[in-house]
């Protein structure tokens, strides 16, 4: 069940041992053999999910698979249902979105698969809805800045997206969906081996959507879109300990959103806002033992997209390009880990249209990790990397954490600092485009200091989980008017504050599991006229959540979820200053009868929609060059999904 793109609260189906303490060794032996141990891989060494000093949350397959049957088009639903993360829609127009982690804005979240930034050192708002979960094998989510690990596009945190692996045997999986809204999906995923040491796997998808005038004032309030994806790869294992994983992959997709045929914004003029995108990459990751206690690591990727947009009467040609490359060495001595290595990344970006915001960043940089299990109960960890910016000089951003774990209880402590090296892209300009910006002046780079706290209890059938978080932000950008049709980037003169707490109890037992959420953000930026601090705008202080699931493996699963969105600021929106709060809510039921499952899924039965409170269209057209104000609640209203899984071989 989806809590679509404004909600933000822990997730229905943690791992059992997600906030377990590690049993002793005499027991470690049969849970294993009971339950699958979830290995984290994007903290450089992997290791068991409960063992890693910096708090990783997991969503496992089984969730995925939940997931993927309400919407197969994209992983928008499966990260937003994670607690501190929120998809939030920047563009009503074309339906952008992108994740905010603790209160962070979304440009400061580093989306990776497999540990490589396929989608870009920076990826695009759409990035996020071009991804299917088909072929997922969990979902690893870390918060706060890990600018440490992945440099400078991890201000805010990681998504890490790590894909299944074949396995012996031939396994198959076929999804077909169709929604009340006119909207279709079809995936595929087929793996096997082709030898002893070798697997393959291709991942596929269609998916199309028409426009939709729910409101009827002429705006496609869901833009119509035809996409196609198809992911193969390769995954080699010796006989040694070595292994070798390829990806490839490529992603077309025509979308159009704005206003209707013979339909006009409010001067009186048509606007169809559309975009095209071609997007190709390729990652390859290398692990090789070099001794029984030192392993080679080597990653790398490059990505290639191509875009054309349209924003009315204004076409923008453009195209990013990344390049990604790192080699490390991982030596393990009983309790001391230790992780040296070197990283370069290269994000450029050219535009036909407006070549005054081109720009290139490359960024060779080096790394170290060392982390000390003092006591059975006690694990220490630091990380450190140096950046050498070609454009913002050199930066330094250090991690610290801490893992102690007495008796049922796990505690873990993270402080850490990051940066973030500004582009033309921030939500607004994502929006509306660049014909309306001035060319950038001498921006600062942006620097976060973050910290968190996190405490853990587990005891049979019961979780529960409390998380205190902050964040200080220095030279934060804003979009700043300078005429009524021009608007520059700057950065804010003071710093953003964000602290929160994150809190969850969770009840599992026989099959069925209940899970409790709450989550409150207090984020706030010096104002714009120079005295006090204001909110910053989309970020609700308060936001709440219930999830019940009960499953019958392999035969029947039913689901019901409540979720409450609190009040929101807004920022030039004329039809108020404050959002109204809702309750979002949400029912699935799926049928298995041998290798096929049924499926039906009802969202938002509420059918709480922005437009039937507030029009979503400007009386005139902002500075930016936006037609619409900012989403702050669902657009499609209810929703009903249904369709047919098919899986085949193991």
């Amino acid at each position: 069940m989806s809590a679509v793109a404004f909600l933000a609260f822990p997730s229905s189906g943690f791992a059992q041992d997600r906030f377990a303490p590690v049993p002793p060794a005499d027991e470690a032996e049969s849970e294993e053999a009971e339950d699958d141990v979830i290995i984290v891989q994007g903290i450089r060494r992997p290791r068991r999910v409960q063992d890693q000093p910096v708090r990783v949350e997991v969503l496992p397959r089984e969730e995925i698979e939940e997931k993927a049957i309400m919407r197969p088009g994209n992983i928008a639903t499966l990260v937003n249902e994670t607690g501190g993360v929120r998809v939030q829609i920047t563009s009503p127009a074309l339906g952008d979105a992108n994740i905010q982690i603790q209160g962070l804005e979304g440009r400061y979240t580093q989306l990776l698969a497999d540990n490589l930034p396929l989608f870009g050192g920076q990826a695009s708002s759409l990035g996020l809805l071009q991804i299917p979960p088909t072929d997922l094998g969990q979902v690893e989510v870390i918060k706060g800045s890990v600018s440490a690990l992945y440099g400078a596009s991890a201000l805010g945190g990681v998504i890490n997206l790590i894909s299944k692996r074949p396995g012996d045997a031939f396994e198959a999986e076929a999804l077909l969906n169709v929604t009340s809204r006119n909207g279709q999906d079809f995936t595929s995923y087929v793996a096997g081996p082709v030898s002893s040491n070798v697997g393959l796997s291709l991942t596929t998808g269609a998916h199309r959507q028409s426009a939709q005038d729910i409101d009827g004032d002429g705006w496609a309030d869901m833009p119509a879109y035809d996409r196609f994806v198809a992911r193969p790869r390769l995954q080699f294992d010796g006989d040694d300990g070595s292994s070798v994983y390829l990806t490839l992959g490529a992603m077309t997709e025509d979308r159009v959103g704005g206003t209707l045929p013979g339909r006009t914004v409010p001067d009186g003029t048509s606007f169809v806002q559309a975009q095209e995108t071609d997007r190709f990459d390729a990652g390859l990751v290398i692990s090789k033992p070099l001794s029984d206690s030192a392993t080679l690591g080597v990653r790398g990727s490059v990505m290639h997209q191509n875009h054309i947009h349209l924003f009315g009467d204004v076409i923008e040609d453009d195209c990013h390009q990344s390049l990604f490359g790192e080699s490390s060495i991982t030596f393990i001595d009983g309790p001391t880990s230790l992780v040296g290595g070197v990283a370069f990344q290269s994000d450029r970006y050219r535009s036909e249209t407006f070549p005054a915001f081109n720009y290139t960043y490359d960024v060779p940089g080096i790394f170290g990790q060392v982390e000390y299990e003092a006591t059975f109960d006690l694990t220490l960890a630091a990380s450190a990397r140096v950046d050498f910016h070609s454009e913002f000089g050199t930066q330094f951003s250090p991690r610290f954490s801490a893992l102690y774990r007495p008796g049922n209880w796990t505690i873990r402590g993270s402080v850490s600092r990051g940066f973030f090296a500004p582009t033309p892209f921030v939500d607004e300009i994502q929006a509306a485009g660049l014909s309306r910006l001035e060319p950038l002046g001498d921006l600062d780079v942006e620097t976060a200091q973050t910290a968190s706290l996190d405490f853990s209890y587990s005891d049979g059938p019961w979780e529960a989980n409390a998380t205190l978080f902050g964040a200080n932000i220095e030279n934060a950008t804003r979009l700043e008017e300078i005429a009524p049709d021009r608007v520059q980037i700057v950065n804010i003169d003071g710093t953003t504050r964000v602290r929160g707490t994150e809190l969850l109890l969770r009840y599992k037992n026989d099959g069925f599991t209940v899970t409790g959420s709450y989550v409150f953000v207090d984020a706030s930026e010096p104002d714009p006229s120079g005295i006090g601090r204001s909110q910053v705008p989309l970020t609700p202080k308060h936001s709440a959540g219930l999830v019940a699931i009960w499953e019958d493996h392999g035969n029947a699963r039913l689901g019901f979820e409540a979720y409450y969105t609190g009040k929101q600021e807004l920022e030039d929106n004329p039809f108020r200053e404050r959002s109204r709060p809702f309750f979002f809510l949400g029912l699935l039921g799926e049928v298995t009868r041998g290798k096929v499952s049924f499926f039906l899924n009802a969202e938002n039965l509420l059918n709480i929609r922005q437009t039937r409170y507030d029009p979503l269209l400007l009386p005139q057209r902002a500075a930016s060059g936006e037609w619409t104000v900012d989403a702050w609640a669902p657009l499609e209203g209810f929703t009903l999904n249904g369709g047919i899984r098919l899986k085949f071989g193991s």
